[in-house]
């Protein structure tokens, strides 16, 4: 016995360690940072206490960063989950039922791909790549609108207030989909056919086999599917920063972004820390709200 437990502590306590160093000890230092007025050069501070936190209160700008990030909260997941389950139903059980029984649509592999190729490129990439397509003169968006009659239509999408924040959430869909597609794909795949075939029988259409056979069943999946996508919507910072900067006039700003600029702009480390542990908290209300709010019974097969 004690052997095991040294074999267990030689190898728990090195990435336990680093753990610590690298991951906790940079949120504890944070907490300690949100309390003083920090410049993140000078040597010197003071202790301000909870100044920081009360000024953000009255901070225009980072509450309207956190409307923004709530639009994303709200809106995100339930786009991103709904597209990714109706895709993948699509790609799993979609087809016409055969001699093989149910299956997916023809050419369900190639949909996969297609799908999560997004995946596979960096945020940087997505950034830039859609940047350019949104380019007022020169994109490819406002040049299928040229092309297809609908010149009225083609606009600066991301110098307009109206449509910049838009703009960033369909290309954050975009990219978020694909992985939800598979991973659902995945889920389905452990359905037993003979459910579907039953309800094919019965003469369910294939939305009512979705509603009230695929999601009751890939349910856990959908409830993990929530939480991650929610904390990318109260992130939101790279790619916003890539394609709008939070601009114009703040149109599109988002609270990681607001924490960057705060810093690294607008050399505040103090408060820039203090809305880092505002979003530390956020994170964790959402994510066990959404954990509570979306639990049900398992359903067993």
């Amino acid at each position: 016995m004690p052997g095991k437990r040294l074999f267990i502590a030689v190898f728990l306590i090195p990435p336990l360690l680093l753990y610590g160093i690298f991951v906790v000890s940079p949120y504890a230092q944070a907490f300690q940072i949100a309390g003083t007025n920090w410049s993140g050069l000078s040597p010197t501070y003071d202790f301000v206490g909870l100044d920081n936190f009360q000024r953000l209160l009255s901070d225009g700008y980072f509450w309207n960063a956190l409307r923004h990030n709530g639009l994303l909260l709200v809106l995100l997941p339930v786009v991103t989950i709904l597209l990714g389950l109706f895709f993948a139903s699509m790609i799993s059980v979609g087809g016409r039922a055969d001699r093989v029984g149910v299956h997916g649509v023809r050419g369900a592999g190639f949909y996969r791909v297609v799908y999560f190729f997004p995946q596979v490129l960096s945020v940087a990439i997505v950034g830039v790549l859609w940047k350019e397509m949104y380019a007022p003169h020169t994109g490819m968006v406002n040049g299928f609108l040229r092309a297809v009659g609908l010149d009225g239509l083609a606009v600066a999408w991301l110098g307009d207030p109206r449509f910049s924040f838009w703009c960033v959430m369909a290309v954050m869909i975009w990219m978020n989909v694909g992985f939800y597609v598979v991973l659902f794909s995945a889920a389905m795949q452990s359905i037993p056919r003979d459910l579907y075939e039953a309800a094919l029988l019965d003469g369910a259409g294939r939305l009512t086999t979705l509603v009230r056979l695929t999601v009751p069943l890939v349910w856990d999946t959908i409830q993990v599917a929530w939480v991650y996508l929610a904390i990318i919507a109260i992130d939101g910072f790279a790619i916003v920063q890539i394609i709008t900067d939070g601009g114009p006039s703040s149109s599109s700003d988002v609270v990681g972004l607001r924490l960057y600029k705060t810093a690294f702009a607008d050399g505040q480390f103090g408060y820039a820390s203090a809305i880092g542990v505002a979003m530390f908290f956020l994170t964790l209300t959402v994510a066990a709200m959404f954990l509570r709010v979306t639990r049900r019974e398992r359903v067993e097969l």
